[in-house]
């Protein structure tokens, strides 16, 4: 950036100031309108001192000398400009007299800066970030570290060592070393970019080191249950009652589309009659914070009834008795071998089973798929819903009968005619 810049010399008036005595020379150095001020270390009689040429007046020896020494000052400035110049520094009045002086910025380290950056989010929690959030910036935090301390003999970096090849590194270690896959690859280095930017927006680093990094990981496929695989977890009867709980939780996500946290949340005052006089649920997504209006199908409305009495649910005013993510998990493995079903069952694919299997399937528009699961974009949206076989088969043979019903209507006008 080769901002101009002005320096001026003038007498600054001090305290307590005696007239007729010399006052001390400053210089003013001015970028874009914003000055800087450092003192010139000499002293001049106003009377001797000439305002519109920034030097003392005469020819005197002592004057030849200040003024001699003056040009030395502004040489000086001069110098320190082109420097930053050269090193391709933003200019402004305050680089140009640490330049001048001497001053050099002061490092800032990778790790300190996260470190930072993690404890802010954590003050944060419950105003704008979520615990899981945090969570997975501390596993950066710890892969980070792991890597500082294995390849390259440290346990913190300047940021402005951070290049291209710092972050192939990092990426290649994470796959290479830590097993990631190319999705969690993409969450770690996507927590170590917005690092950088927050590095780059500080001015702290002069370039943006992922300029020239993509990661190509492409999102794994959403497993989701069929209907036959529905259906057999929904008539199945389990002796044992944690189980039916869980299989009643998960049912219920999938007519619902609801993840394990805002199930886990939901009220019975969420619960109201929506404008068609059925119940409906009305509440706010966990993870984003979203406004979800949710109308309940007869399945949903029969698991709602079913635990209405339970203890937990009239002490806590919940609508369900759920239990710890890890336990709904483990239970649901043994209710997937219970039922014949050979995927691995986990909560989440509840929702999937609801865009896919029971939405989309049965000819609910996606935009609307998208609004009930409360997505900010349906891109989002897409990548849980998937176009079954079935769905297809049924949207060629709805354009089938179309295409006939037209051609019979053209035959029948060619006769009447």
């Amino acid at each position: 950036m080769n901002a101009n810049y002005s320096l001026l010399f003038y007498l600054k008036k001090p305290k307590n100031y005696v007239n007729g005595q010399p006052k001390p020379i400053y210089m003013r150095i001015t970028v874009e309108g914003l000055p800087k001020e450092l003192s010139a270390g000499r002293e001049c009689l106003p009377s001797r001192w000439c305002p519109k040429a920034n030097r003392a007046s005469g020819n005197k020896e002592d004057v030849r000398t200040l003024n001699s020494y003056l040009d030395t000052l502004d040489r000086g400035i001069e110098k320190a400009h082109t420097d930053l110049v050269k090193e391709a520094v933003v200019i402004t009045a305050e680089t140009i007299k640490n330049k001048y002086l001497g001053i050099t910025a002061k490092p800032h380290y990778l790790m300190e800066i996260f470190a930072d950056h993690n404890q802010k989010m954590e003050a944060l929690i419950g105003n704008g970030f979520k615990k899981n959030t945090l969570k997975g910036y501390k596993t950066s935090v710890g892969h980070l570290t792991a890597f500082l301390q294995k390849k390259l003999k440290k346990t913190d970096i300047d940021i402005c060592s951070i290049d291209h090849g710092f972050i192939l590194g990092y990426d290649f270690y994470l796959r290479s070393e830590m097993g990631c896959d190319g999705v969690s690859v993409a969450k770690y280095m996507k927590h170590l970019r917005k690092i950088t930017n927050l590095c780059l927006a500080l001015r702290w680093l002069k370039d943006n080191p992922f300029v020239f990094y993509k990661n190509k990981a492409k999102a794994k496929e959403r497993e989701f249950l069929t209907q036959d695989e529905l259906e057999r977890v929904i008539n199945k009867h389990f002796l044992i009652p944690r189980l039916a709980q869980v299989r009643d939780m998960f049912v219920f996500s999938c007519y619902t589309g609801l993840a394990y946290i805002d199930i886990k949340q939901l009220l019975k005052t969420e619960l109201c009659n929506g404008v068609d006089g059925n119940l409906w649920i009305f509440n706010s997504r966990e993870k984003t914070g979203t406004t979800t209006h949710i109308p309940l199908m007869n399945v949903a409305v029969d698991l709602v009834n079913r635990y209405s009495d339970h203890p937990k649910c009239i002490s806590s005013g919940i609508v369900f008795p759920v239990l710890s993510n890890q336990k709904m998990n483990s239970y649901l493995k043994e209710i997937a071998d219970l039922c014949g079903i050979t995927k691995e069952l986990t909560f989440h694919m509840a929702r999937h089973t609801f865009a896919t299997t029971v939405a989309l399937t049965n000819g609910l528009p996606i935009e609307s798929v998208s609004k009930i699961l409360g997505h900010l974009e349906l891109k989002t949206t897409q990548l849980y819903a998937k176009v079954t076989d079935i769905k297809v088969s049924g949207d060629m043979q709805d354009l089938q009968q179309r295409l006939t019903a037209t051609e019979q209507k053209k035959q029948l006008t060619a006769l009447a005619s």
